[in-house]
């Protein structure tokens, strides 16, 4: 990639901490180190003035003007726009604008598309989407997944992966990684998702209450924030685990890290997922994983060689999976050592190849501004 690069980064930022604002914060770090000039057009910038946020309908409208002159204004600087982009409401504020600006400009834009539901969004609203999704120079996801979602609507996308960093998430950073394979009496496990109903953690709950019937001094840690963190607590006085259950509201990425170190096991219950980065987190942490085998997961990991992957909402599998991970020491430390291993493939050395093959194709192409 020639140096002089400038490129128009489009998306979230931490807080809050989360998938795709953590990649976005990582990627536009990594491209810097590249000697790429990245200008951060941020989605979630905080209202200005502070009051705004405090009336729904006006704040929305003051986020989005705002957005729309950054995005006018920096297309003017920039080589290309690379986009973030997501399904629902955020593709139509935030993705939409973007492209139809970089076409109005001149500029060519990327279309990172990210999100598991991207295939019941395109069910209720392509329509709407593909006009805009029409005009950008290339797609970009981060599975396999998401590559046929697109490519059964007539869209050809290129797979460039998440990226995870081993200098946080790693297994050396661990302080006791014998752990899961001593077979502890008092496990430690994990749930490091949002307390939204689309990361289903009433599941996780009802697992670990049935693995508490063996390890009666189990420990699970939900670590996230989300508005069914009431409905969850309840629950788990329901159910007699309440003291067992540790709610850590938002955490930030330190945070994140310290508990993979902590963690026996870690549950990813979701109903409808893509490439989830905290799966390769745990991975990379040296945590064995037990998922739901929705969406793109299954493109990410592979049961019985570096995960157990079991059916969505069905507490007793997933329970089932995480005895199962106890009480065989040595089929854990397989899928430990397997999980570490895949994770490489999703290291900066080996991601920067298909991304700038994208950064060099679109800006050698013909314009194709409106």
């Amino acid at each position: 990639m020639k140096a002089g690069l400038r490129i128009g980064l489009v998306g979230p930022l931490p807080p809050p901490s989360g998938g795709m604002a953590n990649q976005t914060l990582q990627l536009a770090g990594l491209l810097r180190e590249e000697h790429v000039e990245v200008e951060l057009i941020q989605v979630n910038r905080p209202y200005r003035p502070g009051w705004i946020g405090r009336f729904k309908g006006i704040r929305a409208g003051f986020r989005l003007l705002s957005y729309v002159s950054q995005l006018w204004l920096s297309a003017g600087r920039v080589q290309l726009f690379h986009v973030m982009a997501n399904s629902g409401w955020s593709w139509h504020l935030f993705a939409a604008p973007a492209i139809w600006i970089a076409r109005l400009r001149g500029k060519p834009v990327i279309i990172n598309y990210r999100g598991g539901e991207a295939d019941s969004f395109f069910d209720k609203a392509f329509s709407w989407v593909k006009p805009s999704l029409s005009r950008a120079n290339a797609i970009i996801v981060p599975s396999g997944f998401l590559e046929g979602v697109f490519g059964k609507r007539g869209f050809s996308a290129s797979i460039v992966p998440n990226i995870i960093d081993l200098s946080r998430f790693g297994a050396g950073m661990r302080s006791d990684t014998s752990t899961v394979e001593a077979g502890p009496d008092s496990p430690h496990i994990i749930v490091t998702r949002n307390l939204e109903p689309i990361y289903d953690n009433e599941t996780a709950l009802r697992a670990f209450h049935i693995v508490r019937r063996s390890f009666p001094a189990a420990k699970l840690t939900l670590a996230g924030s989300g508005p069914e963190r009431h409905t969850l607590e309840q629950l788990a006085f329901a159910l007699g685990i309440g003291g067992a259950v540790t709610f850590t509201g938002r955490v930030d990425n330190e945070g994140m890290a310290a508990i993979y170190r902590s963690a026996s096991v870690m549950l990813n219950p979701s109903l409808a997922d893509n490439m989830p980065i905290s799966i390769l987190e745990a991975l990379a942490s040296g945590v064995p994983v037990v998922s739901t085998n929705v969406g793109g997961v299954p493109y990410l990991v592979e049961h019985e060689k570096n995960a157990l992957l079991v059916p969505a909402r069905d507490p007793q599998a997933m329970a089932n999976a995480v005895l199962r991970l106890l009480n065989d020491a040595a089929r854990t430390r397989r899928l430990i050592e397997a999980g570490m291993e895949c994770v490489q493939r999703y290291t900066w050395p080996n991601v920067r190849v298909p991304l700038f093959r994208v950064y060099e194709q679109v800006l050698a192409a013909p314009d194709r501004s409106c």
